[in-house]
């Protein structure tokens, strides 16, 4: 288990790359240029400065998280074809700088969706939640203008200047079934992923977050059998997944420690954070302890564990807590809490392993 940490990069972070490193045990940090639209090609002086910030702190960048997919791909337009050439060309630049994984979403319109940024919880922390019922109430407008109005740092998926054109973007999509987006997928990953296979890199889809459908709009990376749908798309090596155990669990009919072990040879890339799931279907994210949540984290651990995982992990959304002015999910105290969680957990298991328990 390879353990990295999320960062934003200079100015667009609460947390400093010397604090990361201060986090026992943490590897690589996974970045991106959030500055660069999606669907255009990264440009390699970006690219470098990146790399010359995480040489500093002997970090690696063998994770990217996200190489945005524009959404005429998702669309399946006739543009979709320049786009995918930008992709290309995206691909093989990070592998100079030893990228191995890019995590990507296939999600329409939105990435990941909350209705409430800080919701306090019982212990005075707070957290992402997902209101179900005010989803259903509320106009898509009023979702962006909740989350993009909300946080002082930049929000990947919520870009302020591709979310004015929310209209025309739903009128795009009135017609689009699962179906149509799973062949859109297809055509993408046929693309993609030998590039990928020439470069030494693996292209891991992030499960959509929620896992159903929102406003209507078709999702299909969410569940067992559309996970195992995709992986024969295009099958290869190079065409895996990120396997989040949040974005799955708040669905809690998605067994996550199964997940985990059928599909263990295709995962190079997981997120692990826990998520507490009430029965109207509201969810809010809360610590990595099992306990604390719906999703049994030491279990999941177990099953990377006897899977013999030794892909890059990191701890994902974390709670705000001792009053950390950070951006949503990502500060420093609750994500560094989660990989000692993590951590104990496995260390425990290796021992039983090598019999000195």
């Amino acid at each position: 288990m390879k353990m990295t940490f999320r960062w934003y990069g200079e100015g667009n972070d609460s947390v400093s790359l010397k604090q990361i490193k201060q986090i026992p045990g943490v590897e690589g940090l996974v970045w991106a240029l959030h500055d660069v639209p999606a669907g255009e090609e990264w440009p390699m002086d970006k690219i470098m400065e990146y790399k010359r910030l995480a040489d500093e702190y002997g970090f690696h960048l063998e994770v990217v998280e996200s190489v945005n997919v524009h959404e005429d791909i998702k669309l399946g337009l006739p543009s979709r074809d320049k786009y995918i050439e930008n992709y290309k060309r995206t691909i093989e630049k990070l592998a100079t700088v030893g990228v191995k994984v890019i995590c990507y979403n296939f999600m329409p319109i939105f990435d990941w969706m909350r209705t409430d940024l800080f919701k306090e919880m019982e212990d005075g922390s707070t957290a992402l939640f997902f209101d179900k019922a005010k989803v259903l109430s509320m106009s898509a407008e009023e979702l962006v203008n909740n989350i993009a109005g909300n946080s002082a740092y930049s929000m990947p998926g919520w870009e302020p200047e591709r979310l004015k054109h929310l209209a025309p973007l739903f009128e795009a999509y009135k017609d689009v079934t699962e179906e149509d987006l799973f062949n859109n997928l297809q055509y993408f990953l046929e693309q993609v992923v030998p590039v990928a296979e020439q470069n030494g890199i693996k292209m891991a889809i992030h499960p959509d977050d929620p896992p159903y459908s929102v406003f209507g709009l078709p999702r299909i990376v969410t569940n067992r059998d559309n996970l195992a749908r995709l992986l024969k798309l295009v099958d290869s090596p190079s065409n895996g997944l990120t396997l989040c155990s949040g974005s799955l669990g708040a669905n809690p009919n998605n067994d996550i420690p199964a997940l985990v072990r059928e599909f263990a040879d295709r995962i190079p890339f997981a997120h692990i954070r826990n998520v507490r799931v009430y029965e109207n279907g509201d969810f809010i994210e809360t610590s990595h302890k099992s306990d604390d949540g719906t999703v049994d984290i030491a279990e999941v651990v177990r099953a990377y564990h006897e899977s013999g995982f030794e892909g890059y992990v990191r701890p994902d959304h974390g709670r705000h807590i001792w009053d950390e002015q950070c951006r949503p999910g990502y500060g420093l105290y609750d994500r560094a809490l989660g990989i000692m969680y993590l951590w104990g957990v496995w260390d425990g298991l290796e021992r039983i392993r090598k019999g000195n328990a």
